[in-house]
């Protein structure tokens, strides 16, 4: 990284560098592993002492020493699988509003602020792409991009079918209803990963439509763009210009076809792939959320938590971690297999 002109060759630079971050970090995570270790074998040693405040003292530190020592193994076992250089990635995330009318549109709106505020805990930022909102104040569709570091190791969990369970506020009789919104989490492609070539797009300016001020309304500044080959369809409306939503736009469908492209690679590999957390079926219900109840409940890994009110303001950390775990011991025993 140090040698001349090696920023030369930018893809290049930027695997060099991420490589280089994710070494970095297993490095301080293994020795904080190492001094985490020896701090709880001399508490232990303390504990025994005949003085009755140092030992109790060092009884309290062993439970957070422990905990910290599990998290520690957990994080440097996962650095030491295979890389999937998707992980490193930024990622296209679409949430669209399913079954329930009016209230799958808003659930489909709480799942995107959700995912705002986390992306903001974790410093990420989020950037609009596309947006149709409903009459009620939800979103009928929502894409949007996250940017920052690994956004796409943490967010691959998301794609599936999440249902709701709550009395919508227009339920005059108090009945809970049950709704649902798709989410769809995309890894960015670069331009090396997917090549799109001219004649296989279709281009064509829209006029924008929904809220959004007289400019969106009176310009025809939206883009949208259709694969040929496979007719997938993009389209874009958020920026003012139509030079900037072609550029979204064409990122949009490169992660698209780079998601039907590590699909096909992955059935061929194995079937058990396809069982993998973060598989991304769209078909799939990953999860569940009881209003009235307090509840969140992932059924991939028969997680149940009673803090849903916190979750929606954006506190994954847990679910994430419990999936993150999950997928770690598939993928080792795939190894073990293999």
């Amino acid at each position: 990284m140090a040698q001349d002109g090696f920023f030369d060759d930018p893809k290049q630079a930027g695997e060099l560098t991420r490589e280089y971050n994710r070494t970095k970090a297993l490095l301080e995570d293994w020795a904080s592993l190492a001094k985490s270790k020896e701090e709880l074998a001399d508490n232990r040693e303390l504990a025994k002492s005949d003085d009755s405040e140092m030992a109790e003292m060092a009884a309290e530190e062993m439970p957070g020493l422990e905990r910290r020592i599990e998290d520690l193994e957990s994080r440097v076992q996962y650095a030491l699988l295979p890389h999937d250089p998707t992980e490193d990635r930024d990622a296209i995330v679409e949430i669209r509003a399913g079954t329930g009318g009016d209230e799958a549109s808003l659930f489909a709106g709480d799942l995107y602020r959700m995912y705002q505020r986390y992306a903001e805990s974790r410093g990420w930022k989020v950037e609009p792409v596309e947006a149709s909102p409903s009459e009620v104040g939800g979103f009928k569709e929502v894409v949007f991009k996250i940017s920052g570091d690994e956004v796409f190791r943490f967010m691959k969990y998301e794609s599936g079918v999440h249902r709701v369970q709550r009395v919508p506020d227009t339920e005059t009789q108090g009945r809970i209803h049950t709704s649902t919104a798709t989410v769809a989490v995309l890894p960015e492609a670069e331009e090396v990963d997917v090549q799109l070539k001219p004649d296989e797009l279709h281009i064509q300016a829209t006029r924008a439509g929904g809220p959004g001020g007289q400019h969106v309304n009176t310009t025809d500044s939206a883009v949208q763009i259709t694969h040929l080959p496979t007719g997938i369809m993009v389209k874009c409306q958020d920026g003012r210009s139509q030079g900037k939503n072609k550029e979204k736009a064409l990122q949009i469908l490169r992660a698209k076809l780079l998601e039907a492209k590590i699909r096909e690679e992955h059935e061929k590999y194995s079937a058990h792939r396809k069982n993998l957390i973060g598989s991304g079926g769209r078909e799939e219900k990953i999860r569940t959320y009881n209003y009235p109840q307090n509840r969140l409940t992932d059924h991939r890994v028969n997680l149940t938590l009673y803090n849903l009110d916190q979750i929606m303001t954006g506190i994954l950390e847990e679910i994430v971690g419990t999936l993150q775990a999950s997928e770690m011991e598939d993928r080792l025993a795939e190894l073990e297999a293999s």
